[in-house]
């Protein structure tokens, strides 16, 4: 599951360390918050591809930060519950939040990684396979690009730059989190996401009278369709 992102809720900090340890080691992108404020600024910042989420929190109820979780949320977020509570009415208020699995504690941290990877696909398998913002489509299935109807020839990396703008829209992301969807944790050097914004203008604007791929100063990039909407 490379450069799958996930996000670790949990105040328990030994398991907060094992699940981060063993989730990095295995190729997952982690963050991680140990209260329910801390999430919910993470999720304001970042796109996650599966929440892992402790139920007993410090400053929040789990129950009810899954549902505030889902509802801040830019995208469809999966969210594992992790939980000592194994009742079925436990798991029925769990569900009834928008959770998408439920394991419970005592568990085995290869089956954390199991589910986080099965909810992730599952995730990507329900996306739409084409995204429409203004006058660019990208088929994700074909991992193709048109622009007017004009084919829009592109490297994997600038493809995958386009393709993380357009799940953001029409939010910005910044280069950081540019970076760490593109390449993970084998970071390229300071120029290389410059050089692939610069390819991809190109690409994408240089041939058209408006340009979509907007520099937002101090954060990072976004794309900009005027009055249209992704669909």
């Amino acid at each position: 599951m490379s450069h799958t992102r996930v996000l670790i809720v949990e105040d328990n900090h030994a398991i907060a360390e094992q699940l981060y340890d063993y989730l990095s080691e295995r190729q997952f992108v982690v963050d991680y918050a140990d209260t329910g404020r801390r999430a919910l600024a993470l999720v304001d910042d970042h796109d996650f591809d599966v929440v892992v989420l402790d139920l007993m929190l410090p400053d929040a109820d789990g129950v009810d930060l899954c549902a505030q979780l889902k509802a801040k949320a830019r995208v469809n977020m999966p969210v594992l519950m992790l939980t000592a509570r194994d009742s079925l009415a436990d798991k029925g208020l769990g569900f009834a939040a928008g959770a998408d699995d439920y394991l419970t504690k005592p568990f085995e941290l290869a089956e954390v990684a199991m589910r986080c990877g099965a909810l992730a696909r599952r995730h990507q398998l329900h996306k739409s396979s084409t995204l429409t913002i203004g006058d660019l489509v990208i088929d994700t299935g074909q991992r193709q690009v048109r622009r007017m109807g004009q084919p829009i020839e592109l490297s994997a990396t600038d493809y995958a730059i386009l393709k993380a703008l357009a799940d953001a829209y029409p939010n910005a992301v910044s280069r950081h989190e540019l970076v760490t969807k593109v390449w993970g944790d084998d970071f390229p050097d300071s120029d290389a996401l410059r050089s692939h914004i610069y390819t991809l203008r190109k690409a994408v604007d240089k041939a058209f009278d408006h340009a979509m791929i907007k520099t937002i100063h101090g954060v990072g990039f976004k794309l900009d369709a005027g009055s249209d909407t992704k669909t």
